[in-house]
């Protein structure tokens, strides 16, 4: 079992709107498909869901700014802050984003 505690969350818990936070995070994963792969891929599931929930510093989170950038991107504010390594790390994203217009 792998648990984080996050104080945000600790001084949001009991209030109205946010009664969700009392229940243990779980992921459903459905699959139609042999029982050999579906074994296989929960067990990378599993790998790359405990790597993601391990606390990593925020000025080291690439994932977390390629998901602001790409939220940014969705929301049509988006501003190329600096050059870094392109590319999506979203399993969500898709070849036909395209890149907001800022005006210039």
């Amino acid at each position: 079992m792998f648990s984080v505690s996050i104080p945000k969350e600790e001084k949001l818990r009991g209030r109205p709107g946010y009664e969700h936070l009392n229940d243990p995070l779980h992921i459903l994963i459905e699959a139609d498909l042999p029982a050999s792969i579906v074994d296989m891929r929960l067990r990378q599931a599993q790998e790359i869901i405990e790597e993601l929930l391990k606390p990593v510093d925020e000025s080291q989170d690439y994932i977390k700014r390629q998901q602001l950038r790409e939220l940014a991107m969705l929301n049509s504010n988006f501003r190329e802050e600096s050059p870094g390594p392109s590319g999506s790390v979203s399993p969500f994203n898709t070849s036909g984003m395209k890149r907001a217009k800022t005006g210039r």
